[in-house]
């Protein structure tokens, strides 16, 4: 299974070919279009199964299947953390509970990027389990910012997740330390001297040992797409 994350910087109707040569099985887009919006070219591969959520039509997030996975949105979505969807996966050798993210939520005062998530997984405990678990997406964080005296930091984010045996893939993969990635994942402004990571994939220990491999798209080959590069894992499931 190969599973890709990209904050596609809006209009990813002009950009599905770019993640496409990459032949994902399921692609987790931030600021994404809805799909009254999302009118492919004939030529490119159309999605088996789209979920989208969102209040603008122009900048949502929206997942995309190009296999067999089907979603569902669980009734237990809690809107205060609308960018952070807890799915059901279906179709594949294996179910499994995927969360997909984008960490975006300026009218919440206790924070609008980490602390969403924070929340999140402390809200769906219960779904958060030590297998058949994926957190994906912008998380629109990293470990150098964390505010020690802010409970919902980066840190403890990580820290929680890894009581259940959920871990970054990445981390696992290039054996980084948090905050010290060696591969961006956002430049911003698309300024190639403010690099920074901020898109993950966490998943639960039963993935983590299918991990196969994990890519971060270059600078040269998508800052013209994006401020954001794609993170793009295939598990040998």
């Amino acid at each position: 299974m190969k599973i890709i994350a990209w904050n596609c910087n809006m209009a990813f109707r002009k950009k599905a070919e770019f993640i496409l040569a990459h032949n994902p099985d399921i692609a987790v887009i931030s600021e994404c279009e809805s799909p009254e919006k999302l009118k492919f070219p004939t030529e490119i591969q159309t999605p088996k199964d789209i979920l989208w959520f969102g209040t603008n039509p122009n900048k949502g997030l929206g997942v995309f299947s190009y296999s067999d996975f089907r979603f569902q949105l669980l009734d237990c979505h809690n809107p205060d953390f609308k960018n952070i969807l807890p799915i059901a996966v279906t179709g594949g050798k294996a179910d499994f509970m995927l969360f997909a993210i984008w960490a975006n939520n300026p009218a919440d005062k206790d924070g609008a990027y980490v602390t969403q998530i924070w929340k999140a997984i402390n809200f769906y405990e219960n779904l958060i389990k030590e297998t058949k678990t994926i957190l994906i997406g912008d998380f629109n964080s990293n470990t150098i910012w964390d505010k020690p005296r802010r409970e919902g930091n980066h840190t403890t984010v990580v820290n929680k997740l890894a009581e259940k045996n959920i871990f970054s893939t990445y981390h696992k993969y290039f054996n980084q330390i948090q905050g010290q990635e060696a591969h961006p994942t956002l430049y911003m402004y698309r300024h190639e001297n403010k690099p920074y990571h901020m898109d993950y994939c966490f998943a639960s220990n039963d993935f983590i040992e299918a991990l196969e491999s994990v890519e971060v798209g270059s600078y040269k080959d998508w800052t013209l797409h994006s401020d954001h590069k794609p993170l793009i894992i295939k598990f040998n499931t």
